[in-house]
């Protein structure tokens, strides 16, 4: 299977504006984030899709190449961002059979999701794949931060909400994870390719509306997600304390690494 894989970034973040150029441990966010999909699949099939000339030149100094490509400043999500890179590219007439989106704000982001996302592809009946882990506290499960999912017997999604879920009817909630397993959802995507042009023409939904998460849309519409598990929670970096939280978990990794 040709996997194209896609990292939309923005520059004009709300919370924190210039994100995917700020440095984490000395280098980009966005090249950080770059640099794990290269691993993967190679760099002649990852793009960074931005709205911003100084992250486009950024990445295609990083690169040595043309890797980010200018998308329209109007894009809802960072779906619709990728559908627009498959326009282009389908216009030099390079096609491919799975897309993986990539935010640009996940630097650690490890090839072996990459890897299980794409691996999906092979069962003909999977439309959309992304990742869950773990939740290990009850901090984590009851922040509205994390997104959690539900899943039916086959590893497909049956809802994702910001709420816990399931609820324990008659439980305290103290003791519902020692009830049975919670997962958070890991915000990376694949999809089939000839689907993406049909989920990017997709209105929203009342769901989506209600929890702003875009996967509730295509639920909504009647596709299926499949969901695989990853032992790696990841970290995402929405705000400049995020940022300051990374920077501790990259000095504290590289000291265990070096002992």
């Amino acid at each position: 299977m040709k996997t194209l894989i896609v990292i939309p970034a923005r520059y004009a973040s709300t919370r924190f504006p210039g994100k995917p150029l700020a440095l984490l441990g000395g280098e980009s966010i966005i090249s950080r984030v770059w640099r794990a999909a290269v691993k993967t699949v190679g760099a002649e099939s990852v793009y960074v899709a931005t709205d911003d000339r100084r992250i486009l030149e950024h990445v295609n100094t990083l690169a040595g190449r043309e890797a980010a490509l200018m998308t329209s400043p109007t894009h809802r999500s960072g779906t619709d961002r990728c559908g627009e890179v498959q326009q282009i590219l389908a216009a030099r007439g390079k096609t491919f059979d799975v897309i993986v989106n990539i935010q640009g704000d996940e630097p650690f982001v490890e090839s072996s999701q990459i890897e299980a996302l794409t691996e999906c592809f092979k069962k003909s009946d999977v439309e959309i794949a992304t990742l869950k882990t773990r939740i290990g506290s009850s901090e984590e499960l009851f922040s509205p931060n994390n997104v959690k999912v539900v899943c039916d017997d086959e590893g497909r999604a049956l809802y994702f909400s910001r709420q816990p879920l399931p609820y324990r009817r008659g439980v305290e909630p103290e003791r519902w994870l020692a009830e049975g397993p919670y997962y958070k959802h890991v915000g990376i995507y694949a999809f089939r390719a000839t689907l993406l042009p049909t989920l990017c023409s997709l209105g929203s939904a009342a769901l989506e509306e209600s929890e702003k998460l875009e996967q509730l849309r295509w639920l909504a519409a009647g596709y299926r997600i499949h969901v695989v598990e990853t032992p790696h929670a990841n970290i995402g970096i929405d705000t400049p304390e995020d940022l300051a939280a990374a920077e501790a978990f990259l000095e504290q990794r590289d000291k265990e690494t070096n002992k």
